[in-house]
């Protein structure tokens, strides 16, 4: 599938400015910041869109997250191996196009291209390998053969199961109870109550043919992938195992992230992922951001009214990528408020000094992605009206391209 176009990023040390720290990022599974240095490329994957609506700012606020890391990953010398899915198959996207009279494959195709210019607009980095469900159902049989091959793989009726106890470790990336598990499971795709399951916590490999709806022949019979393996799959193909960094929004924790690396790590025998890491979710002005409730922010609409796509970016950046938070519509304002002080400060003849505030910005980063430090460092530094750096306006204006992707 072809993903989007990248935005140029340009190099600090181009600048003399050398390289940024080891990047330190909150592992999910052991509720604590980790350095994340591998020796030459880092290997990301990103749960991407169920394409049955347009990119709200819950999605742009994740992407936008693992946009940053990739900076501060490229800051420190590294290259970046980025993939990313997309669901173009699912429950939820069938059910639109239902409801809505659209062929399914239309919906989605247009939905995905929607999201694609979202993402250009606002400047995030593309994946090197943009992949949807539809073209992976070769992958998503191989990888079911070898869980099948570890004895983990059974049928109730015509689909097939994943037992989720054959991995010892399950539970570990969400640290969470069966209990809470349970409670979460049928909230976010589960069905613990279906008749003939060994475990209410097993999950969905391969969903044999339904009247109405589309399947694939293979030699699992007629049907179509169940959403973890999907992207256990793919992760898969393209990263191997043990890779960098697993990412998504913090509702992708469990189930889906927890089954993904179970599936993986029982069909491989080896770690699926060294990090999971994951957005907080964006609410709407004291309530869930959904369709349902007909209060979606989206980044297209914000566009289409005329806001600068960078004030969006800085609007999003504002907040901590692990924060959970609510958009009001002053966010907007303040965020064009910002960037015209911004692009006011880096035009000047002399400003205070421009290293020392890359300096500042790249501690921040690399801290977990801390942008809400790094914007208060830019606003101070924007007030200050001593005048020292000829060059100030140049270093930090590449500063705030490179390491936060807001263009001045």
């Amino acid at each position: 599938m072809r993903s989007w176009s990248s935005p140029d990023v340009p190099s600090l040390a181009e600048l003399g400015l050398g390289v940024g720290p080891v990047v330190r990022v909150h592992d999910t599974a052991t509720r604590d910041l980790r350095p994340s240095d591998p020796a030459e490329t880092a290997r990301l994957y990103v749960c991407g869109i169920t394409p049955y609506d347009a990119t709200h700012m819950g999605h742009a606020a994740t992407y936008l997250a693992f946009d940053l890391l990739q900076r501060a990953w490229r800051d420190h010398g590294l290259d970046v191996d980025y993939t990313q899915n997309v669901t173009d198959v699912d429950d939820p996207l069938l059910e639109r196009a239902l409801a809505t009279g659209v062929d399914w494959m239309d919906l989605a195709a247009r939905e995905i291209e929607l999201f694609r210019e979202d993402m250009t607009a606002l400047r995030i980095i593309p994946p090197a390998n943009y992949v949807g469900a539809v073209e992976t159902i070769d992958l998503v049989v191989g990888l079911i053969d070898r869980l099948d091959q570890a004895g983990s793989v059974y049928r109730v009726d015509e689909d097939l199961y994943f037992d989720v106890h054959a991995d010892a470790g399950f539970g570990a990336v969400s640290g969470l109870t069966e209990e809470q598990m349970l409670r979460i499971f049928p909230e976010r795709g589960g069905d613990p109550d279906r008749p003939g399951k060994k475990h209410p916590l097993d999950c969905l490999l391969w969903q044999a043919e339904r009247p109405g709806e589309p399947s694939w022949e293979t030699r699992l019979g007629k049907g179509r992938p169940g959403w973890h393996v999907e992207c256990a799959a793919i992760a898969l193909e393209h990263l191997g195992t043990d890779f960098d960094v697993q990412g998504g929004g913090s509702d992708l924790v469990f189930p889906h992230h927890e089954m993904s690396a179970s599936e993986a790590t029982v069909a491989t025998h080896e770690p699926f992922a060294q990090s999971y890491v994951h957005a907080g979710m964006v609410g709407f002005e004291g309530e869930k951001m959904s369709k349902s409730k007909g209060n979606l922010v989206l980044v297209s609409k914000l566009r289409a009214a005329g806001h600068d796509p960078m004030a969006i970016r800085l609007a999003l950046l504002a907040h901590h990528y692990r924060s959970d938070w609510e958009w009001f519509g002053e966010e907007i304002t303040a965020a064009e408020k910002r960037l015209a002080v911004w692009r006011a400060a880096v035009s000047r003849t002399v400003a205070p000094s421009g290293p020392d505030l890359v300096t500042v910005i790249r501690t921040a980063m690399t801290n977990d992605l801390d942008a809400p430090s790094a914007l208060d460092a830019i606003d101070a530094w924007a007030a200050d009206d001593s005048a020292a750096d000829p060059q100030a306006g140049r270093t930090v204006r590449t500063a705030i391209d490179t390491l936060l992707g807001v263009k001045l």
